[in-house]
This record gives C-alpha cells, sequence and structure tokens, in this order.
C-alpha cells in the first residue's frame, strides 16, 4: 500500500489518481499507523512552505516522515512543495525550519528580464549522474513545473536531475538511499511522468 500524505495541501488527489491508474492500492492518509506501515509513502502538494510545516507538526506528522524516512527506511517520494519540505529552510518563509532530512536549502527564482515567475510549464530534464528514478526516460524530456521557488542542494550528488530557467541552473530531483523528489508534477508530465512514477513504485 502507498500512504500519500495528508496535510491539507493541493494537488493531492492527482497523484492518487495516477498511482490507482497502475493498479496500485493508494491511500491519503494523516494515520500515523498507515503511514508508518506502507510499502511506500508520498509526501506531494503545492503550497506555502511555512504554512506547510506548520499543518505538518500540527498533526504530528513529522516524527511519522522522520520514521519511515530516516528509521525505516521506506521508499519516500516528496512532489513539488513535498520536495521543498525536505530541506532546511526556504526564502519564501524565513525562519521556519524544514524537514531538514537531505542538504540544502530552497530559494527564489531569480527575476529576469522577460521572465515569467511562478515557472508554470513544461520544462526540459538534463541527468547529472545514474538515477533509479529516471530509468529509461531520455535526456531532456519535458515535465510540468508550477513553482516560484527552486533548490540549492549543498551536495551535488544527491542531484538527480537539472533543469534551466532563464539563466538558473535549478536542482529539480534529488536521489539519496531510500529518499527521492521531483520540484515538478510528475503526475501531471505525460507518459514521462508516470514512467518516473512507475520506477519509484518499482523501488
Amino acid at each position: 500500500m502507498i500512504a500519500i500524505i495528508d496535510y491539507d495541501a493541493g494537488n493531492i488527489r492527482s497523484v492518487e489518481k495516477a498511482i490507482l491508474s497502475m493498479g496500485q492500492e493508494a491511500v491519503i492518509t494523516r494515520d500515523h499507523d498507515e503511514i508508518r506501515n506502507a510499502d511506500k509513502v508520498i509526501l506531494p502538494g503545492v503550497g506555502n512552505f511555512g504554512d506547510a510545516m506548520g499543518r505538518i507538526r500540527t498533526y504530528g506528522l513529522e516524527e511519522d516522515i522522520r520514521y519511515v524516512a530516516l528509521e525505516k527506511k521506506t521508499p519516500f517520494m516528496g512532489i513539488c512543495l513535498g520536495l521543498q519540505l525536505l530541506f532546511r529552510s526556504s526564502d519564501e518563509t524565513p525562519g521556519v525550519e524544514g524537514l531538514d532530512l537531505l542538504p540544502g536549502n530552497v530559494v527564489r527564482i531569480p527575476a529576469e528580464e522577460g521572465l515569467k515567475i511562478p515557472h508554470i510549464g513544461w520544462n526540459s530534464l538534463k541527468f547529472p549522474g545514474e538515477s533509479r528514478l529516471f530509468q529509461g526516460i531520455p535526456e531532456d524530456s519535458y515535465v510540468y513545473f508550477v513553482h516560484s521557488y527552486y533548490l540549492k542542494a549543498s551536495e551535488p550528488s544527491i542531484v538527480a536531475a537539472t533543469c534551466q530557467y532563464g539563466s538558473t541552473v535549478m536542482d529539480v530531483a534529488v536521489e539519496r538511499d531510500n529518499i527521492f523528489a521531483t520540484q515538478f508534477h510528475p503526475e501531471k508530465s505525460s507518459d514521462v511522468g508516470l514512467q518516473i512514477i512507475r520506477n519509484f513504485l518499482a523501488i
């Protein structure tokens, strides 16, 4: 069973629909036992970094996330805001501490003439190294983004994919041990995105 963590964020149902379309069992939940006993755990969502961390802590989900991701080593995937929450901090809400499961910080996409922020739409991926998440996915494949902030990873070894927006090269997917995350929305990224989800479910 795949547990999709429910912390009142937007865009969670689309992840559930994608998984169900593959014939897999998924449940949207904030039940501590369901999360801790799941075969895989997904932290999706769109929204504000500070508000999201507040709800995660209000619902007592931070301990569950740390247990499955760090102690039990359950395959764990963050999507969009779910990626950002795995890191130490975000420029969106200075002073709010993230989950700090991986090394890095989230910063605002810098303004450039002619560049729209938020970054909404399709962009191509570059792969700096081998990745289980992107097995069978050709480099320069396009995926769908909606975000104003992006990850600057502190350790290049965790970066599984990057993309360029204006003059900025953004870290848009990470992978370390059992922890995976994408800034883009695989559930909205057509066949490429569905293959990424299948790759995660196969781990």
